[in-house]
């Protein structure tokens, strides 16, 4: 923060202020959210966040909709890691219906949700070089991101929007196109990851935009509820996947990346390590993939096959009691978390026994740390603002769900 501006109030300007609009529809921003900005000149005096543009009420629709149905809604919120929102839906389901996935299944959810938190950090950090006007690496660290598009779609048949696995596990084991273009990434990444990470870690000029800017302490960090690398950029080494295991996380070693500062630097670095992270958990699990089943024995969440449902009328009506969620769940309420791309992604769910929730909540981590923006952003510049938004990665999607 600069010192100049960090504590002067508007009558110190003699009515030379004046009030700018980042957003909602700016490039700078990354997704549609508005920032109303007080500015004298380039310096920023005051900020008011408006959300909200593309809430899609989740929450609400997820109430008139069966379990098997709304995992294509938690898609919707982080789309740059869909398959830890999938997966995170899944076992909060699994845990309401004790459910205990096979384990070969638990290692398969460890391969791809790592792949997601990659791709999510190659977006983030990447597009952060282009705030600092490095196009180069964002346009050749693209390349790692289709490739892991190409494991999604080799999956489930989608790239985006994944609607990864099932309740129970995953209805199929990994193809040998899977284990090829696994093979080709882990290659390509070492060599790609290898220049880019030359490119900007140490880059004079980056390193100048980044260092000092938007920083937070870990005190109003944890105040604001923060997790993830956000937090984990300020020193406080909080991952849920330690925390709380799950899906066999506790069988693996590996490092929690931590930052000192909380600056946008330190937030680059902190994902910059996790993807390294990420790599080494996806080569541990897929070597290591245990024998046996990729799904629980739950008739009741497993569609028929395929082939069955087009000829044989029992499976046709067995697909739509399914997917219409003709089966009664247990009454109760459950919370499950997992570590997603922006910190603790959590599903809070009440259930009366019906066929859809009575109620469900999404603990977004946009939502939450994008409430000290202004905190963050209060005294700098306005293009040092934009590179404060960008390092925290805040997803519109996320947002406003």
């Amino acid at each position: 923060m600069n010192p100049t501006y960090a504590n002067i109030g508007s009558d110190s300007f003699d009515g030379n202020i004046s009030t700018l609009n980042l957003g909602p529809t700016h490039p700078a921003t990354h997704g549609i959210f508005q920032n109303i900005l007080k500015v004298d000149g380039e310096h920023i005096l005051d900020a008011e966040q408006t959300v909200g543009y593309i809430h899609r009420a989740f929450e609400k629709i997820a109430e008139r909709r069966t379990y098997y149905q709304i995992t294509t809604l938690t898609d919707r919120m982080n789309y740059c890691s869909s398959p830890i929102n999938n997966i995170g839906w899944q076992m909060t389901v699994e845990k309401l219906a004790g459910i205990e996935v096979p384990k070969r299944a638990q290692y398969m959810r460890i391969v791809l949700m790592e792949l997601a938190r990659v791709a999510d950090h190659i977006i983030c950090n990447s597009v952060l070089g282009v705030d600092t006007g490095a196009l180069t690496g964002f346009t050749y660290m693209w390349q790692l991101r289709e490739m892991i598009y190409d494991l999604y779609e080799e999956v489930c048949g989608a790239r985006l929007t994944t609607n990864m696995g099932i309740i129970g596990g995953f209805e199929q084991n990994f193809t040998p196109r899977f284990d090829k273009i696994l093979k080709d990434f882990f290659i390509a990444f070492d060599k790609i990851f290898g220049e880019f990470s030359s490119m900007l870690e140490r880059n004079r000029i980056f390193m100048d935009r980044c260092v000092g800017v938007g920083a937070i302490s870990a005190e109003r960090a944890l105040s604001y509820g923060f997790t993830g690398p956000n937090l984990r950029a300020t020193g406080v080494d909080y991952d849920m996947r330690i925390a709380s295991p799950y899906s066999s996380y506790e069988d693996f070693d590996f490092i929690i990346p931590v930052g000192q500062s909380g600056d946008t630097y330190d937030r680059f670095m902190v994902r910059q390590l996790e993807m390294l992270e990420s790599i080494k958990l996806i080569k541990n699990a897929y070597q290591n993939l245990p024998e046996g089943p990729t799904k629980f024995d739950v008739p009741e969440f497993l569609l028929p096959e395929k082939e069955k449902v087009y000829s044989n009328m029992e499976s046709l009506i067995y697909h739509f009691k399914v997917v219409m969620g003709e089966v009664p769940m247990p009454v109760g309420e459950v919370y499950h978390a997992v570590e997603g791309g922006n910190g603790e992604l959590g599903f809070y769910l009440i259930s009366d026994g019906g066929r859809n929730p009575y109620r469900l909540h999404f603990r977004r981590p946009c939502f939450i740390y994008y409430q000290a923006f202004t905190e963050m952003i209060k005294g700098s510049v306005i293009s040092d603002a934009v590179l404060t938004m960008s390092s925290l990665n805040v997803i519109a999607g996320e947002l406003d769900a």
